[in-house]
């Protein structure tokens, strides 16, 4: 039996309980894949990552992600709370003001900023491109938004660190009382080897510019509480489409209140068009689990 260090956190929240959970492993270096995965599975959360040594001689650490179903190479809120869990865990220098982290998406800057007691991570989103969808994507994605009111811009296929289909919603009550075709969010994600669809819409809180909801079904997700990856997309689509307009350089997001959630996600967008995806992070669980990684390697 294997005995490591596990957190438990929750990742882009205000307050305890608002944002998304996070299940994060230190220690499994010896771990075979097939354990990693078995634990993640076990775990059920949307994802479960590991922090291992870095390859890299520029890498503060570096992580692996798994879905209950598989590895993936990056997803935003894994990435925010495993650098949290890196600092919490004394990996890193408590104090340090940037990070790097190593991940299946290469080498990614991580920022530390501290106002008084609170600390918000923000990492470098994986350069976004807009990809030439397959004709009959495009009309998988028409046919679920068909009855539904849209907003400024069109329907985008987006490339980042991850694939996402991206439409905009014509307002944020629309957007708040949308009930999707799951089954056919699904089809369109292993049709386009995406993990779904994200929409979005304009905001009218006074503490955030945009609501924002995503359907990973590609990984078996039915709706996501807080989505990092996606939020870095939908930022670098509206930075490209509307460079002169006035979330053209940065917002708020809020997400995941029709799960009864209530994230909150920090978007920067820099004038060379990187892209910062932040929010603050807290620690639930901070103990140890006992784990056969023997066994899971032959099961």
């Amino acid at each position: 039996m294997s005995r490591v260090r596990y957190f438990q956190m929750d990742v882009f929240a205000d307050r305890v309980g608002g944002g998304n959970p996070l299940g994060v492993v230190i220690g499994a270096d010896a771990w075979p894949c097939a354990a990693m995965q078995r634990f993640a599975a076990w775990t059920d959360l949307v994802e479960t990552t590991f922090l291992l040594p870095p390859t890299s001689p520029q890498a503060s650490y570096r992580v692996r992600i798994f879905t209950p179903r598989r590895e993936i190479p990056f997803a935003g809120h894994p990435t925010i709370g495993s650098a949290h869990a890196a600092i919490e865990a004394g990996l890193v220098e408590e104090t340090a003001d940037a990070l790097v982290q190593e991940c299946g998406a290469g080498l990614l800057p991580i920022r530390v900023d501290r106002s008084g007691t609170s600390r918000v991570l923000s990492v470098e989103a994986p350069r976004a491109r807009v990809l030439e969808p397959d004709a009959l994507h495009a009309k998988l994605v028409r046919a679920i938004l068909e009855h539904t009111p849209l907003g400024r811009l069109p329907p985008a296929f987006v490339e980042g660190g991850r694939r996402w289909w991206i439409a905009e919603l014509s307002d944020e009550p629309t957007l708040r009382s949308w009930k999707p075709d799951h089954v056919a969010i699904g089809r369109l994600a292993k049709a386009s080897d995406s993990l779904g669809l994200c929409v979005f819409a304009r905001g009218s809180g006074r503490d955030y510019d945009i609501a924002v909801r995503a359907f990973p079904a590609g990984v078996g997700i039915v709706e996501d509480a807080a989505s990092g990856a996606a939020n870095g997309l939908i930022a670098a689509w509206l930075a490209q489409c509307e460079p002169n307009g006035p979330l053209a350089r940065g917002y708020r997001v809020s997400q995941g209140r029709e799960i009864g959630r209530d994230a909150h996600i920090g978007i920067r967008i820099e004038d060379d068009g990187a892209v910062w995806v932040g929010g603050t992070t807290h620690t639930v669980i901070d103990g140890w689990v006992t784990w056969p990684p023997a066994r899971a390697a032959t099961a």
